[in-house]
């Protein structure tokens, strides 16, 4: 079996095993305490914060373990809100930002406040001088994330973060995605990160608050990790992700041309073996192992059962693979196909065979499922004959209603148009991408009786 999820969670590293392990003897007892076991969990805890504050490049003191990255999310944004509430309370976030920070954001919302979502462009970037504009007097936060996690996009940080100190607002960085690679340049006031995506044990987290920032710890008051994370340090795990950090740290720069070398395979070829697909994300400014494809006329989540029979497991932002069957705000934010989404992040060490076994599977695995949903012959055009045709897609998911699209654009001259019917959220999305894969016009959404009404013109 080939595990290519490591954008969700990475195997754990051979060196936060061995961590863990020993510190299980070692760092069981309360590390407040004056006596010889708790001043060993004392010894422990600071030379694990300080191994995490050097790979991060803060201070010691700046740092502090939570019980998860989502945690470390949370507090930040609710602590530089309460610090910052006299400023205003006004949020900034881009509008592909992990959804434990659009969650901190909501909840903003319900309690009075107001937040400006930042647009990106089709590969998921979000431009320096629209961050910079959301900014205003009463902003009290900004947050942006280093590099996406479904797509795997570089965001510009450094540059956000001069626009963010130049109108007095502090940035806070969501960096889960690219600890693993180097520490995130810029001035950045606030970072987050947890430990399972660079290889560590689930269950810790790391916030950083730069020294001068304005922060009020929200919540019951502990005395635990300087006010800001409360409860009982899980020590053990968090040897282990400090270890871990420094140990994929060391190997970052070798893994860093050698994945990449992989995951530039997968998205030069894809497209060759496979008809309408389109490649996702920013082909140069993006994470090392992550690339990201979809796939017109497939369901993702037919689509990633059988490339799990196959023998690879990799994930999606297609809707139908999660509970809500909405599709991912990723995909949706930045204009592209959701379904048939598949997300390929490669773990350390993954070997060049089993790419190569991915890129031999995949063209038949697609087919097949496209064959299942009879979508074989979509791209055929039919004889011109009536200037309109109206689809009637009520009822079913996407990709039927596009694939229904697909049947019947032929059957209209250049110029005629195509009314699709569909109450599927995720045809607000997929129908505006096809248009642009096949190079037709998407003339807009029309209200109707039932669901939505879109209409495309044929171009060609």
């Amino acid at each position: 079996m080939s595990y290519f999820d490591a954008a969700s969670s990475a195997p754990l590293h051979p060196v936060a095993r061995q961590a863990l392990q020993a510190s299980l003897d070692e760092g069981w007892a309360d590390p407040a305490r004056l006596y010889r076991e708790g001043r060993r969990a004392r010894l422990l805890l600071d030379a694990a914060r300080e191994a995490a504050a050097d790979a991060v490049g803060c201070r010691p003191d700046e740092l502090v373990f939570t019980p998860s990255g989502t945690r470390a999310v949370h507090s930040g944004v609710a602590g530089a809100l309460a610090g910052r509430r006299r400023v205003g309370r006004h949020l900034v976030v881009s509008a592909v930002e992990h959804s434990s920070v659009l969650h901190a954001g909501a909840a903003l919302e319900a309690e009075g406040g107001s937040v400006t979502e930042v647009g990106v462009d089709r590969a998921g970037a979000v431009s320096p001088a629209a961050f910079a504009a959301a900014l205003r007097a009463d902003t009290a936060l900004a947050c942006l994330q280093s590099a996406n996690h479904e797509v795997g996009t570089v965001q510009p940080v450094a540059e956000a973060a001069e626009a963010c100190r130049a109108a007095g607002v502090p940035l806070l960085v969501d960096a889960a995605q690219s600890l693993a690679w180097g520490p995130v340049g810029g001035d950045w006031s606030l970072l987050t990160g947890s430990a399972h995506k660079w290889g560590g044990p689930a269950g810790v987290g790391l916030l950083v608050v730069r020294k001068g920032v304005r922060f009020a710890a929200q919540g019951p008051a502990d005395e635990r990790e300087s006010g800001r994370a409360a409860g009982f340090e899980n020590i053990p795990a968090v040897v282990a992700a400090a270890a871990s950090l420094r140990a994929v740290r060391a190997e970052a720069a070798a893994e860093d041309a050698r994945l990449r070398e992989l995951t530039e395979r997968i998205r030069a070829r894809v497209p060759g073996l496979v008809p309408d697909v389109e490649v996702v994300g920013d082909p140069a400014r993006r994470l090392p192992h992550v690339v990201t494809f979809s796939c017109l006329y497939v369901d993702g989540e037919t689509l990633l059962h059988e490339l799990d029979r196959a023998g690879f497991s990799v994930s999606s932002g297609s809707s139908c693979t999660s509970s809500t069957l909405t599709p991912s705000h990723v995909l949706r934010a930045m204009g592209v196909l959701s379904e048939g989404n598949v997300r390929v992040s490669l773990p350390f060490g993954t070997a060049e065979g089993d790419v190569e076994r991915f890129l031999e599977v995949l063209p038949g695995t697609v087919a097949a499922v496209r064959e299942r949903l009879g979508a074989t012959a979509v791209t055929a055009p039919a004889p011109e004959g009536e200037a309109s045709l109206v689809v009637d897609a009520l009822g079913k998911r996407c990709p039927i209603p596009v694939i229904e699209l697909a049947k019947v654009i032929g059957d209209v001259p250049v110029g005629g148009t195509v009314t699709v019917l569909s109450d599927d959220e995720a045809a607000r999305l997929d129908i505006p991408a096809w248009c642009e894969m096949r190079g037709q016009e998407y003339v807009g959404e029309e209200p109707a009786e039932r669901g939505s009404a879109y209409v495309v013109r044929r171009l060609s």
